[in-house]
C-alpha cells in the first residue's frame, strides 16, 4: 500500500510512504551507514553490510511489524522507519518500540514525522497499546524533537550507558499511547496483530 504525503515543513515536497521492498535495501543500508558514521542515534559504530540489514528486515517481517520507506518525488529513498517488539517477553506483546533514520540530503522536510506517523497509524491498527524511542544520546535534539510534536512524553533517561566518538551518551526514553493504551486490558489469548 503506498500513501503520499505533503509534509508540513518547508520546503514543501510531496513523498510517497510504502512497505520496504528488496530493492530498497541498497539505499536504507546507506542512510543507516551514514547515521552510524556521524551520527549517535544509533551505538554501532561500523557499518551494517547488506546482508545485516536485510536480516534486520526480514526479523521485522517476521514479527508482523511495519518497516515503511518514504520515496522523494524524484524516486530516491529519503528515509526509513520500523518498529519492532519491545521486548521478547510475552507480557510485552502490546509494547513496540521504533526506529526512524532520515537521509542526510532530506532532513528538516518533515520526512521523519511523515514516517512516524504513519508507522504509529500501523501499529495502532495492528492493536499495540505502546510505542517507545531509545533515542541514543541526550543531545539529538532531533530525534526528541520529533517524537515529542509526535505526542511522545519523557519517561526516564539511562545515563551514560553507551560510549561513542570518545564520550559517554545517554539514551533518552520516550512514550506513547497507542490506541487504547491502558483504558483497557487486552484478553490474554489475543496477540497484537490478531487484536
Amino acid at each position: 500500500m503506498q500513501i503520499k504525503f505533503a509534509p508540513q515543513l518547508e520546503p514543501l515536497t510531496m513523498i510517497t510512504i510504502r512497505d520496504i521492498e528488496p530493492a530498497d535495501m541498497p539505499a536504507v543500508t546507506t542512510i543507516y551507514e551514514h547515521h552510524t558514521l556521524y551520527g549517535a542515534g544509533t551505538f554501532d559504530e561500523t557499518p551494517l553490510s547488506l546482508d545485516d540489514m536485510r536480516a534486520r528486515a526480514d526479523k521485522v517481517s517476521e514479527q508482523g511489524l511495519p518497516w515503511l520507506v518514504a520515496i522523494s518525488e524524484n524516486g530516491e529513498i529519503a528515509g526509513y522507519a520500523y518498529a519492532v517488539h519491545f521486548h521478547s517477553r510475552f507480557g510485552w506483546r502490546f509494547t513496540v518500540e521504533n526506529s526512524v533514520y532520515v537521509a542526510p540530503n532530506q532532513q528538516r522536510q518533515g520526512i521523519g514525522k511523515t514516517l512516524l506517523s504513519e508507522l504509529i497509524r500501523r501499529c495502532e491498527k495492528l492493536g499495540y497499546r505502546q510505542m517507545i524511542a531509545a533515542i541514543g544520546d541526550s543531545e539529538n535534539h532531533g530525534s526528541i524533537g520529533l517524537h515529542k510534536m509526535m505526542g511522545f512524553a519523557p519517561a526516564g533517561v539511562y545515563k551514560t550507558v553507551g560510549v561513542k566518538f570518545g564520550r559517554w551518551l545517554d539514551v533518552v526514553l520516550m512514550q506513547k499511547t497507542l490506541g487504547e493504551g491502558a483504558k483497557t486490558v487486552p484478553d490474554n489469548s489475543i496477540s497484537p496483530e490478531k487484536a
